[in-house]
């Protein structure tokens, strides 16, 4: 079985490292004015992973910030996966070629799910599929829209199409604080049968140490953001904490 990862977030808006809150472009903190430092400073606390979304190219449907993505996987001793804008072939292709160890399909697996099944029959676990969950429905587009697709039914389809990591996003909780929804996380894994990577809600080390109980049960990873920006624990520490939970 392989380790329980901590993946440190990097969300990247006119160049600068930023978090919303709920996806609310008109709730933003600056954090950093450069990805690549933010990343470094990860990278040396022991992230084995950075994941890194582009908010602009999210919004505008194509890569914006991919120059400082490009510079994190050639200049750091990380995977990186990224996420935000990606949209055809050829930025799958880009960001692939370029270093980047995976990358993140989001809403095109509801606007386009030909083009996501043709990149996983392609490229296979170097694709991760992000899915964005309201209320146990599919949400869309930057979280704007909410489709009638429930999230364990496209999870499942999207597992028969080859898919074999997943990003799984509780909406209500992500940038709170507030806890990770656990169950909504394990109820991912065990209707897909794929890892599964929590995202949304981490605020302590509790948190991590409770998702990372259901490695077995295919939660293999846990998304932190805001708890690292806002201090409530250190990436350091919590890599460690993990490691021997």
């Amino acid at each position: 079985m392989s380790e329980f990862i901590i993946y440190p977030a990097i969300d990247m808006r006119g160049g600068k490292c930023v978090r919303l809150i709920q996806g609310d472009y008109a709730k933003e903190t600056i954090y950093g004015d450069s990805p690549y430092e933010m990343a470094k400073v990860f990278a040396d606390k022991g992230a084995k992973w950075i994941h890194m979304v582009d908010l602009d190219g999210a919004k505008a449907g194509k890569r914006v910030n991919d120059n400082h993505v490009l510079e994190v996987a050639e200049k750091l001793n990380v995977n990186v996966q990224i996420g935000g804008g990606i949209r055809t072939e050829e930025d799958v292709e880009y960001y692939l070629s370029n270093g980047v160890s995976r990358v993140i399909l989001g809403s095109s697996a509801i606007s386009n799910p030909d083009f996501v099944k043709k990149m996983l029959a392609k490229y296979g676990s170097k694709i991760a599929i992000g899915i964005d969950a309201k209320d146990g429905y599919v949400s869309t587009e930057g979280w704007i829209e909410t489709s009638t697709v429930k999230t364990a039914d496209l999870g499942v389809e999207l597992a028969a199409a080859g898919a074999e990591v997943f990003i799984f996003t509780d909406i209500a909780t992500d940038g709170m604080l507030s806890g990770p929804n656990i169950e909504a996380v394990c109820e991912m894994a065990k209707a897909t049968g794929k890892d599964v990577i929590a995202s949304g809600g981490v605020s302590s080390l509790t948190d991590l140490v409770e998702l990372a109980a259901f490695q077995k049960e295919g939660v293999a990873g846990a998304i932190v953001g805001k708890a690292l920006y806002t201090n409530q624990f250190d990436l350091a520490q919590a890599l460690e904490e993990v490691a021997r939970a």
